[in-house]
Formats: structure tokens, C-alpha cells, sequence
């Protein structure tokens, strides 16, 4: 709240995607729900496990709604059209672990890119925004490669796809 930074959208943004990605870890290590009946099968129950899993891969995504550019250039018409495509997939579940896999080598190399805190001499302030943001967004790259260990979880196209 001191430098107007809580109020700024991106790092609202990011810091609210940070969030997913520990969302997502929770509900990765939840346990299962032991049955009193082993082997049996049950109804599809709903649990929160599910629920979970679905918040934080949305709110993973909210990283790239930051990086949306809003620009009348080629390149970065393409940029967003390819962005929101990748978030609409991992939002909704359809093939989520290419979708989240090709989003964390975007998001690599954006990084590398953008946030090279190593060029930087250490006394310069400069040095310390970029190495907080360089690692900020390493810690989203790990919540989207939980998404691509893990899978989509109970709410997505990709679950219900073997139903069909």
C-alpha cells in the first residue's frame, strides 16, 4: 500500500496467480477420502478436493490475463490471440497439461527476457524489482507444472472426456 503497488493490476495479477499455485498444492496434497467399503464403487461424489483444484487453476491463469497487451501490432495481436487460447484451454480443462506445458516454456522465456536481474549491478534497486519478479513468476511456472503433473482434477473437459 506504500508505493500504490496493491492498487497496481499486474502485480494484483500475479500475486493473486501465486495464490492458485498454492491452491493447487493444497488440494494436490489433501488425502483421499478412506471408504468404509474398499473395492466397492461409489456415486461420483462432489468434494471440495475438486472445487479446489478447479480455483487454483483459474487463478493461476490470472498471471497471463497480466500479460495481455491490448496493442495494434501484428506481433502482439498474435501474442494475445495465443495467450488467451492457452488460458481458455487450462480454464477449462481441454488437453490442460500440453496447454499448461507450452504456457510455462512461454512464461520462460518471457522471463529470461524481461527480467535478466544478473545484468544489473547488486547496489542498484533496479536489481532487486527484477530478481522479485524473476522468481515471483518461477514460483507460477511451478504451479503450472503442478497442473501438468497432476492433471486438470474432477471439473474438466479432459475428466470428462473418458465418460464419453
Amino acid at each position: 500500500m506504500a508505493y500504490g503497488l496493491l492498487w497496481n493490476l499486474r502485480f494484483l495479477m500475479r500475486n493473486i496467480a501465486l495464490g492458485g499455485g498454492l491452491l493447487f498444492l493444497l488440494a494436490e496434497n489433501q488425502g483421499e477420502v478412506k471408504s468404509m467399503f474398499a473395492g466397492v464403487p461409489t456415486l461420483d461424489c462432489t468434494s471440495p478436493h475438486r472445487y479446489i483444484q478447479l480455483g487454483g487453476r483459474v487463478l493461476l491463469l490470472l498471471m497471463f490475463v497480466s500479460l495481455l497487451h491490448f496493442e495494434v501490432s501484428m506481433f502482439t495481436i498474435f501474442q494475445d490471440v495465443f495467450n488467451m487460447v492457452l488460458i481458455i484451454l487450462v480454464a477449462t480443462g481441454f488437453k490442460t497439461k500440453l496447454a499448461a506445458l507450452t504456457l510455462v516454456i512461454r512464461l520462460l522465456l518471457i522471463n529470461l527476457l524481461e527480467n535478466p536481474f544478473w545484468t544489473i549491478p547488486a547496489n542498484r534497486p533496479l536489481h532487486d524489482f527484477m530478481k522479485y519478479d524473476f522468481f515471483h513468476t518461477m514460483s507460477i511456472m511451478g504451479g503450472l507444472l503442478l497442473v501438468v503433473a497432476f492433471g486438470p482434477g474432477g471439473f474438466s473437459m479432459d475428466k470428462h472426456k473418458k465418460k464419453w
